[in-house]
């Protein structure tokens, strides 16, 4: 039975598909995945799911992932679900303006795909 939809945005289809599968061996967890802003949004325009917690890449070329989450916010799509960005420049001030913009935590890619969907309902938990 699925209990969390979460949808995942990353522009790196190798890295999305790993991800998407890990997450997946959790079966409470329903994934959507996008390539970017533009195919979240369309996404979320054509249809009446709405994810409770969204994954989002960082560095996207086109609209970055702070840029996603401005206008998910605006737009109200997300209705407060948390955001955890997941991006390889895990620094300790990027982290800090990462968090600067709302986002519950932040993930380091590379990521143990053995351990990404307990790291998403840990983070949820807080």
């Amino acid at each position: 039975m699925t209990d969390l939809k979460l949808l995942y945005v990353d522009d790196e289809a190798d890295i999305r598909e790993v991800a998407t599968f890990s997450l997946e061996l959790d079966p409470g967890i329903e994934v959507r995945s996008a390539g970017g802003g533009a195919e979240a949004f369309a996404m979320l325009d054509g249809d009446a799911w709405r994810p409770d917690v969204v994954l989002l890449d960082v560095m996207m070329p086109d609209m970055d992932g702070p840029a996603v989450l401005a206008r998910l916010r605006e737009r109200g799509d997300v209705d407060g679900a948390p955001v955890i960005f997941i991006t390889a420049r895990a620094q300790a001030e990027e982290r800090a303006r990462l968090l600067g913009f709302g986002a519950a935590d932040v993930i380091t890619k590379p990521f143990d795909p053995m351990t990404l969907a307990q790291d998403v309902r840990a983070i949820l938990a807080r």
